[in-house]
């Protein structure tokens, strides 16, 4: 089937509406615009192109003079109203850029005040503790008078809730030396195998208390790895206990430590707990977070733990994987450098 030949292009194709210009301005009236626009429609159903110009030429309503300054002076006008147009336009996005600059400023200023005040409380809160940590274990061991087994009981549980609110302290410490870039690592040759099988082996009591398995697969052809001690036992630590938190009584926590390839080794912690909506799984890492966020929610936390995590982990130039399915378990897994590599 031919193609039919595209119409030439003319001024008067950018004009819109251009009998109503011609008609304002006086050039034409309003009958004889009708005329043209009537002899222009029989033109176009005898399959010629027609433009109303044409029609009002040959129809001697107007010269050709007059028709290209109508054109010329509707052609400026559109030039001058998309110039004036783009230059709203420009403002328009320096404006808004401004706007988002100065929020982002503020953002970021935020989020400083936010750490400083982190850090200030977290150090501030220390000081008492200690204290209170103290004088707790002078009467635990009776060093201040003997105490009986219901008040050795009270003080224990007491001794645990401390132990519990200074873990959250240092964490919170941790944090805003992370969020203010002063995080440390302090680099050296580390056992993994040994590492990850000791603290599998300081969670069994929470396991236990749970009911919940703890144990740890180590590949004991493993080599050392270049890392932070002190960080990446805080890392497995972190997630053995997230693990056991969500893990109902019969599940179980397993820390691996597997050879992969001749530079790499894989440390990973899995669980077979309640896991985590995939269209969420980016929110776990989001700091003061939590998945369930009501006042009723049933696991307690900060909402810091996995947040400083993968902050951790990239600190050592890994990254960290997370394989999750709904009502079946998590997998949080991350490479470490063979030392010396």
């Amino acid at each position: 089937m031919p193609t039919q030949p595209l119409p030439k292009l003319t001024p008067e194709m950018l004009i819109p509406r251009l009998g109503d210009y011609l008609v304002q301005k006086g050039w034409v009236s309003e009958k004889d615009l009708q005329k043209a626009l009537a002899f222009q429609q029989e033109q176009l159903e005898s399959g010629k192109t027609y433009l109303l110009g044409q029609s009002l030429m040959d129809l001697k309503l107007i010269s050709r003079d007059l028709l290209d300054q109508s054109i010329t002076e509707q052609i400026i006008q559109l030039r001058s109203a998309l110039t004036a147009t783009n230059r709203n336009l420009e403002q328009r996005v320096k404006d808004r850029t401004a706007e988002l600059n100065e929020a982002l400023q503020r953002l970021s200023e935020l989020s400083q005040m936010k750490a400083n005040f982190v850090a200030t409380i977290s150090h501030e809160l220390r000081t008492p503790l200690t204290h209170i940590k103290g004088y707790l274990e002078l009467l635990v061991t009776e060093s201040l008078g003997s105490i009986s087994e219901e008040q050795r009981h009270a003080l224990q549980v007491s001794q645990q809730s401390t132990s519990r609110l200074e873990g959250m302290i240092e964490d919170l410490i941790l944090f805003s030396l992370a969020t203010r870039g002063e995080m440390s690592m302090n680099m050296d040759v580390v056992d993994v195998r040994r590492l990850a099988s000791l603290t599998a082996k300081f969670a069994l009591p929470k396991g236990e208390e749970r009911g919940v398995q703890v144990s740890a697969v180590v590949d004991e052809n493993a080599p050392d790895v270049q890392a932070d001690s002190e960080k990446i036992g805080w890392v497995l630590n972190q997630l053995l206990d997230n693990g056991i938190k969500f893990t109902p009584s019969g599940g179980r926590v397993v820390v691996s430590v597997k050879e992969e390839g001749n530079n790499l080794v894989m440390l990973s912690v899995s669980d077979t707990g309640i896991g985590i909506p995939s269209n969420k799984l980016n929110e776990i890492f989001e700091p003061f977070h939590q998945l369930d966020g009501s006042s009723t929610r049933h696991y307690g936390g900060t909402g810091l733990g996995l947040s400083l995590v993968r902050q951790i982990v990239e600190a050592h130039g890994s990254l960290l994987d997370v394989q999750s399915v709904e009502g079946k378990g998590s997998v949080f897994k991350f490479p470490l450098l063979v030392a010396g590599k």
